[in-house]
């Protein structure tokens, strides 16, 4: 009997043993902060009381002891001779039985029994439990990701939407995966997605939404042939050899400007590999796609020529404006130089950042004159106007 009436005082706790458990449970198995979750849970049996208490305001409170192995409620109550409002006042005959030397003014802590709450003021402490716990794991998740940004993730496809081609991926394992968004516009050109199939990525954008963390991928972005070079050569990724620029027509043909700080690495050398193995690793990758790869050089001219390979340039004259060019070809070379469609000159213009005019040997034409200065160029009708005012 002594034991059973023992039991019977603590009925007014929860079994601190198993909650505490349970707490370290969740944090060793989905990496729940300890600390996160009692806060959420002291919020969910607050909210459990007001709601089935409409009076009470701020005089609950929720004590969780891990040492002592109690989680226990209590409620402040003023003492007064009339009483207003029972949740946050009592009499003073009241308060007496509870504590025989209370006075008028004093304000008294009372114990709340967990095994009194309402049936909907329960269920909805378990309620803001698990959306604590899913608004962790999705914070969790999202810190995971977002760290990623501009990352190389690996994914399965999940889902290949009839409609709109769009493709859903499953990135990550167990807990900590999460769903990758792969929008018809950042897929290539004639790759074919099925479900099952493990896809390279790179990681755009991180957002948060109300369904948990969701990750904007592409399969065009110039940055995933920058990150495959990374991983593909040492000397990229250890910083003595450096990605200056990219130009990408993504499916179809890439050009990347490197260069070295070492005079003793060869930049293109280093990218291309050992008979051309690390350079074939990321055409594989990239289902084929051609790869240009380009030596940088501060001077512009030099680097213009370089970027219109697999051309032969006679020579580059830079324009006044400072951002466009005139280039000189062999005849032979113009339609080399162009491109199938523009897309030689158009990626070589993307790569270096200059407007590009290709002429031929036979036809170079003529360069706008300038000022002395090499700043200013006005027509004859321009400088008359400008006297006249």
């Amino acid at each position: 009997m002594p034991k059973k009436n023992a039991k019977a005082q603590k009925s007014n706790e929860l079994d601190g043993a198993e909650f505490f458990a349970a707490i370290n449970l969740i944090e060793k198995e989905k990496g729940i902060p300890k600390a996160y979750m009692l806060e959420k849970i002291t919020q969910a049996l607050v909210s459990a009381y007001k709601r089935d208490h409409e009076g009470a305001g701020d005089n609950v409170t929720v004590e969780a002891d891990e040492e002592a192995g109690t989680v226990r409620m209590f409620v402040k109550k003023d003492v007064v001779e009339e009483v207003d409002n029972p949740c946050t006042e009592m009499s003073l005959q009241m308060a007496r039985e509870k504590l025989p030397h209370a006075q008028l003014g004093d304000v008294i802590r009372i114990e709340v029994r967990t095994r009194d709450f309402g049936r909907i003021a329960a269920q909805t402490a378990r309620q803001v439990i698990i959306q604590g716990m899913r608004e962790a794991e999705r914070g969790m998740i999202y810190d995971e990701f977002s760290s990623k940004e501009h990352e190389i993730l690996t994914g399965v496809v999940t889902r290949v939407d009839p409609r709109s081609g769009a493709v859903s991926l499953r990135i990550g394992s167990g807990s900590e995966a999460t769903q990758g968004f792969l929008g018809p516009g950042e897929q290539v050109k004639g790759e074919a997605y099925l479900e099952g199939m493990r896809l390279r990525v790179y990681v755009v954008e991180v957002r948060r939404s109300t369904k948990g963390p969701q990750v904007l991928i592409s399969r065009t972005h110039p940055g995933l042939v920058k990150r495959l070079f990374e991983l593909e050569v040492p000397e990229i990724y250890d910083g003595t050899v450096e990605v200056k620029s990219i130009a990408r027509e993504a499916g179809s043909r890439t050009k990347i400007a490197v260069w070295s700080g070492d005079e003793n690495v060869d930049p293109i050398g280093a990218c291309v590999g050992p008979g051309g193995a690390r350079v074939n690793n990321i055409v594989e990758e990239l289902h084929g796609e051609k790869v240009d790869i380009i030596k940088y050089s501060e001077d512009p001219a030099q680097y213009i020529a370089a970027a219109l390979s697999p051309a032969d340039v006679l020579s580059v004259d830079l324009l006044p404006d400072g951002k466009a060019c005139r280039v000189v070809v062999p005849d032979d070379q113009l339609s080399l130089a162009i491109g199938k469609e523009g897309q030689n000159a158009r990626l070589a213009a993307k790569l270096t950042n200059y407007k590009i005019d290709i002429k031929p040997a036979s036809d170079p034409g003529e360069l706008p004159e300038a000022e002395d200065d090499g700043l200013v160029v006005v027509d004859d009708e321009t400088e008359d106007a400008a006297l006249e005012e």
